[in-house]
């Protein structure tokens, strides 16, 4: 267990990512006040909520220490950060501190390496399970919520159509057909935020289970002649490169009759599958808009170009890769609930403790102890199978009755 030595209390540390690219922050002045109340102090690099809003003498008003170098946030006891830190900013860490991040850890093998060999004990927020308790704590879902919604204005800006159906003395505008691949989180945002626009809304999921999600939001659920498949955890599994042909296939009419394409399907850990060709773009009519919400992972679109957009075939290809932070204010909110939630589960007493009776702790926890303890990590890694499963005090005492 970690305690500063300036007061007792364990620090927070909030790297300034500004220079990534990165307008949020993962914690907002209201939040500084409840973190100490739980014993646990906040140290900020300079600068670091500037672009969400939050200026420095907000923080340093509710409690908060404004360090004028990256230094001083990055050795305390626990540093967030919301893109992955690199392995160098991992070695300004002190041993045997807690890291909590956006890791990406079946990708990011080095990161890991470099948190196992300093102690660190590293959470991520990519390995979340999907039950009710973990729902406070879920990064992902929360900013895919913001993507969805950020897609669909970002669609309606870019179409050369507008979206509702307008009846005016110069005639009749009829309303813009959406079609949304993929239902999760982004998806459902998309679909309800493009119905407010006044569009004609399609989608399409290979999980079954989401068709009445997509109705209730008014839309028209989309079936192909393909294997409905489903991952543990309620993500939609990866398909077979024929069953990826085959959903193309029949895929394309729907595309082609669209003026707007929202694409949100990702497989954590792999590249984004290819879902649509250059044949499918060139049938859209000129004017038409993709919005890739996968480009990140290299789009679900094979003309996409992340973090760029471009016209192709008459057509708007828009690449964002991280649309979530074109809202920083709101963003920065959400992640500042979440870490002060996900704070309040590991410290006890103004010390860090780590519970793996935690069932969400558990699961996000990457690296303990200077062991890669994950899994699907391991492997990804290529580590042998850990000899004997981590396993919590309650699972042996479980056992042994």
């Amino acid at each position: 267990m970690l305690r500063s030595q300036e007061n007792g209390m364990p620090t927070l540390g909030i790297p300034n990512q500004s220079n990534d690219g990165e307008t949020r922050v993962n914690l907002a002045p209201d939040a500084v006040r409840r973190l100490s109340a739980m014993g646990v102090s906040a140290i900020l690099e300079a600068g670091a909520g500037e672009l969400a809003g939050f200026p420095d003498r907000a923080f340093s008003e509710a409690g908060a220490t404004i360090a004028a170098d990256a230094k001083q946030a990055w050795s305390s006891d626990i540093v967030a950060t919301i893109r992955p830190p690199s392995a160098r900013e991992v070695g300004a860490m002190k041993e045997g501190a807690v890291l909590i991040s956006m890791l990406r850890p079946l990708v990011n093998h080095d990161l890991v390496r470099a948190c196992a060999g300093r102690s660190i004990t590293a959470l991520s927020y990519d390995l979340v399970p999907r039950i009710t308790r973990a729902q406070a704590v879920d990064v992902l879902s929360a900013m895919a919520s913001i993507a969805g919604y950020k897609a669909a204005i970002l669609a309606a800006a870019h179409a050369s159509r507008m979206f509702p159906m307008l009846m005016t003395a110069a005639g009749t505008a009829t309303p813009v057909r959406v079609f949304i691949i993929g239902a999760g989180v982004a998806g459902l945002q998309a679909i309800a935020t493009c119905k407010r626009l006044g569009a004609i809304v399609e989608a399409f999921d290979l999980r079954p289970a989401v068709k009445e999600e997509v109705q209730s939001l008014g839309a028209r659920f989309v079936q192909f002649d393909v294997e409905a498949r489903e991952a543990a955890g309620g993500y939609a599994a990866e398909q077979s490169d024929a069953a990826q042909a085959r959903q193309r296939q029949q895929m394309k009419k729907v595309i082609a009759e669209s003026d707007v394409v929202i694409t949100t399907a990702m497989v954590p850990g792999k590249p984004a599958p290819r879902l649509i060709d250059d044949d499918m773009v060139r049938a859209m009519r000129a004017g038409s808009v993709i919005v890739d919400l996968a480009a990140e992972a290299g789009g679900n679109c094979a003309l996409t170009k992340p973090g760029e957009t471009i016209i192709e075939h008459g057509v708007s290809i828009i690449g964002e890769t991280n649309l979530a932070a074109t809202v920083p204010y709101h963003a920065s909110q959400m992640l500042s609930r979440i870490l002060t939630t996900l704070v309040s589960w590991i410290v006890k007493d103004k010390s860090l403790a780590i519970n793996f009776d935690d069932k969400v702790i558990d699961a996000m926890t990457v690296v303990h102890d200077g062991e890669v303890r994950e899994p699907r990590v391991r492997e990804a890694m290529g580590l042998p199978p850990l000899r004997a499963p981590a396993e919590s005090a309650g699972q042996r005492e479980a056992a042994a009755t």
